[in-house]
């Protein structure tokens, strides 16, 4: 895929997880459980992902999961606790908060894992410009909060 049209895609998935937690948050209302929020939220997920497979045919080979190992499953847990820590910091924090908040998390996690090239990622350099950056994060999660 080429950086033009992955661009967008990944900017319009941002757009997605901006909206995703005030949405799930006023779902948390009004089932009055931010947990079972979170869930639903899920279980909305796993059935639009699931059709989309069915209807696209999918491709991949669900048998060759035996041979993944046991971390390569943590991606749906960290999943649901994104879901959920979004969810159950939007009226504490504020969507713009907490946005800037979770970015600055993405963003020293991925200085880490590009760092000691994890995951089987390429590792990339711990250069000044790219610790600027999450800093200039940093101090947006403050200026956005005062």
């Amino acid at each position: 895929m080429t950086f033009w049209i992955a661009l967008p895609v990944v900017i319009a998935a941002g757009v997605a997880a901006s909206l995703q937690a005030p949405v799930n948050a006023a779902l948390a209302r009004v089932v009055e459980n931010s947990l079972l929020a979170a869930a639903v939220s899920f279980g909305v997920g796993f059935s639009v992902l699931s059709l989309v497979v069915l209807v696209t045919g999918g491709g991949g080979d669900v048998g060759r999961l035996s041979g993944a190992a046991w971390w390569m499953f943590l991606g749906g847990a960290l999943g649901a606790f994104y879901v959920w820590g979004a969810l159950w910091g939007v009226p504490v924090l504020g969507v713009v908060t907490m946005v800037s908040a979770l970015i600055l998390g993405q963003m020293v996690a991925a200085l880490v894992v590009d760092y000691v090239g994890a995951f089987g990622l390429p590792v990339r350099e711990l250069s000044l410009p790219r610790v600027l950056g999450a800093g200039l994060v940093a101090v947006g999660v403050v200026l956005s909060r005062f």
